[in-house]
């Protein structure tokens, strides 16, 4: 019998796939946003609001969708974002999307509050192209030891979160609990609907914890020992100082996440960050902050030619994939799009959604007369003030100034 997501055709298909299986404290923890949730709808509607011009007479049927980053070529300009506790939505959640990453000839980032730790996905994944995420914790010697584990396991790239001073307020995922961490009585009978998620999840041993956090934590601690222990200890407000000593400390590329005013993106990649994550935590954080999309042009022209720019919040169609390029994105990280995918069926249902966006973003280029990733520019796109001017559109860095020391 066919499975239900291997029918989904777009990528809010594998969303309703996923809100069919979880319980609905688990899809509201990867669905919901911050407040209002104004910035969630904005990180689409400027999406929306964009429009591709295309050109027909190019003579081209065919579009290679590969680039290169830091040297190396992805398949398409995606990589899995960093996402955390990702066995909340299927066994073994973080191995699942790195093994589908590494088949696809992606980029896996892992989150510091991944179900799995650093060494179990490096591991269980030969080959993985791998980014660590990185939470820096209040103790030095405990980031210390995060930074030197994902060294050890062969992590290309590490990523700093910079926008978690204080997390955002997530009024969806509140109104399952009646204390954190404790679900209410309605949410709890709701999971006792949702058995192929129980029996997935929590059997065994239980929900899972926070693999990342083990060598900080008593002998036994479950999930909610993880969760207080990163609630009390985690750093959430830096400064330049912290990014310089991360940079120091820190011997391959160096991805500074979080940001979106152009003088801080500035001011990391003059202290050498590779590269940065144009973000608003995909509408997490602070409600009201506005999409990535409204101010990377702006942040493109205010930063070095060889600073990679990467953008994420609101991706859920190859065609988005393509009109962050053309507003000077050297490419994207997905998240909740691939969650989607995981949540509905796995690693299938996560190489049915790279597959879905891979295919869309192929399309599109076709349908645009782009024959390749280094075509993209600003001129493809009308917005609504009309034709973005052909003097905007920038030439497109594609093989950066590797590191001394550093790994592509």
């Amino acid at each position: 019998m066919t499975r239900s997501f291997e029918r989904a055709v777009n990528i809010g298909d594998l969303r309703r796939c996923a809100q069919k299986r979880l319980p609905a404290f688990s899809f509201d923890y990867i669905d919901g946003a911050a407040e209002d949730e104004i910035s969630l709808a904005d990180n689409r509607r400027v999406f929306e609001d964009l429009r591709i011009i295309p050109r027909q007479l190019t003579g081209g049927d065919e579009a290679d969708p590969s680039a290169t980053l830091f040297g190396r070529t992805w398949s398409f300009p995606l990589a899995v974002a960093p996402t955390g506790y990702n066995g909340l939505l299927w066994r073994n959640g973080d191995i699942a999307l790195a093994r589908e990453a590494a088949m696809a000839g992606l980029i896996f980032t892992q989150s510091t509050m991944s179900s799995s730790s650093v060494e179990e996905v490096s591991g269980a994944v030969p080959g993985l192209r791998h980014w660590f995420q990185l939470y820096v914790l209040k103790d030095r010697g405990a980031t210390r030891s995060l930074i030197e584990r994902a060294d050890e396991a062969g992590c290309e790239a590490l990523v700093v979160t910079t926008d978690v001073a204080a997390l955002g307020n997530r009024e969806r995922d509140r109104r399952h609990f009646v204390h954190p961490q404790v679900l209410s009585l309605s949410a709890k009978l709701d999971v006792l609907r949702r058995p192929r998620w129980w029996m997935n999840v929590a059997l065994p041993n239980g929900l899972p914890d926070f693999g990342n956090l083990r060598a900080f934590l008593p002998k036994g601690a479950g999930a909610l020992d993880g969760a207080s222990y990163i609630a009390r200890e985690m750093r959430g407000a830096l400064t330049l100082k912290d990014i310089e000593w991360l940079r120091e400390n820190w011997p391959r590329r160096l991805v500074v996440k979080g940001l979106l005013h152009p003088e801080e993106v500035a001011d990391v990649a003059r202290l050498g960050a590779d590269g940065v994550v144009v973000s608003n935590h995909g509408g997490r954080q602070l409600d009201g902050a506005p999409s990535p999309m409204r101010v990377l042009d702006q942040i493109r022209s205010c930063v070095r030619g060889d600073c990679v720019l990467i953008v994420d919040s609101g991706i859920r169609r190859g065609s988005d994939i393509l009109k962050a390029l053309a507003r000077g994105a050297d490419g994207v990280l997905a998240g909740r799009a691939l969650l989607y995918g995981l949540a509905a069926g796995g690693a299938d249902g996560v190489r049915h959604a790279i597959g879905i966006l891979k295919a869309e973003l192929t399309r599109a280029m076709v349908l645009s007369g782009t024959s390749s990733i280094a075509d993209v520019d600003a001129g493809l796109l009308l917005d609504s003030d009309g034709f973005i001017p052909p003097g905007a559109a920038r030439r497109r860095n594609i093989t950066p100034i590797m590191r001394a020391g550093g790994e592509g």
